[in-house]
């Protein structure tokens, strides 16, 4: 990748295999398959697909199968994490970012096998290694959680 001062938008989509080289996450705690747009240091669009293999679902809830909402929190979570990595290249493998808090959580819709969870994050605040986001997560165009996020590089 380019400089971060050159850098404005996500040349490409980042697909799996560019994600697990950022994040440290791994099956089955890996809650995001791709990113399709960022704005450095700004912004943030990922996408979870959710399948009826998750292993999740075995106990939450067998009759009727619900994606857990600190899930989808932690999905949420990882594509903020990921915004924060791209934008400051450098740490890479070299620290860990960690939750420092979530503030306003709502949930508004169940998530099920089949849907696809549409996450949109935007800094509120970015000072030295705390980064504070507000988090978005959608199905299809319908609002299905929501919360702020403070993640802190350790």
């Amino acid at each position: 990748m380019n400089d971060t001062k050159s850098r404005n938008e996500l040349p490409n989509p980042l697909e799996i295999k560019e994600i697990l080289k950022l994040l440290p996450h791994r099956y089955p705690m890996i809650l995001v398959d791709r990113i399709l747009e960022a704005e450095y240091g700004k912004t943030i669009v990922g996408l979870k697909n959710v399948s009826a293999n998750e292993p999740f679902f075995q106990g939450h809830f067998p009759e009727q199968p619900i994606m857990p909402g600190v899930l989808i929190l932690e999905g949420m979570a990882q594509v903020g994490g990921l915004l924060a990595y791209i934008t400051n290249e450098e740490i890479v493998g070299n620290k860990l970012i960690y939750f420092a808090g979530i503030d306003g959580v709502r949930f508004r819709q169940t998530v099920v096998p089949g849907d696809q969870i549409i996450y949109k994050l935007a800094v509120l605040k970015n000072k030295g290694k705390i980064w504070k986001m507000d988090g978005k997560a959608y199905v299809a165009d319908t609002l299905v959680a929501e919360a702020v996020l403070m993640a802190a590089f350790a």
